[in-house]
């Protein structure tokens, strides 16, 4: 949990970017929100649409979402506005085939208070004007993998020296 429960507030020129990239806002997310280039890779297109979150930029998340980029955009009076308060990239893994990049991340929100997560897998895909977001490959938190088991005639884990097979798989019977 964050210290700061407070959403962020609605990105502004001069001050750094929503995305926590390190950047400030028109160096970083704006060029993209505004259509004056491109993003480079599947990460910077994620960043993108989360400031675009933060900024209520519902057109951007339009247009940056396979599912509705071939739609004309039609604004709603309420759109939901969630208090978004922070984005971790976890990993970018761009070009596991060509023009496929994944990127998992946490998007942080507060809601009465309380701060809560997103967390996902998700595809994007490289088309001829730029890369756009295609789908979520997982929600939730990423699989713990399991501890590889000893074998029998492994050290044991221990410490003693012995094999594992005089050892621990004994006590463990």
């Amino acid at each position: 949990m964050s210290n700061s429960l407070a959403a962020l507030p609605l990105p502004q020129r001069g001050q750094p970017c929503s995305c926590g990239s390190g950047k400030i806002y028109e160096e970083c997310c704006e060029p993209i929100l505004t259509g004056k280039r491109p993003a480079a890779n599947a990460e910077e297109l994620m960043r993108s649409r989360f400031t675009a979150h933060v900024a209520r930029d519902y057109a951007h998340l339009h247009r940056s979402y396979a599912g509705t980029a071939s739609e004309a955009y039609v604004e709603l009076p309420d759109e939901p506005s969630i208090g978004w308060s922070r984005l971790i990239i976890h990993r970018h893994e761009p070009d596991v085939q060509p023009n496929l990049s994944f990127v998992e991340f946490s998007a942080f929100y507060v809601e009465s208070g309380n701060e809560h997560v997103l967390e996902e897998r998700a595809e994007f895909r490289r088309r001829a004007d730029g890369w756009i977001y295609t789908r979520p490959v997982r929600t939730g938190p990423a699989p713990v993998k399991a501890a590889a088991k000893p074998g029998r005639n492994d050290p044991c884990s221990c410490g003693s020296g012995r094999k594992y097979k005089q050892c621990c798989l004994l006590k463990s019977a």
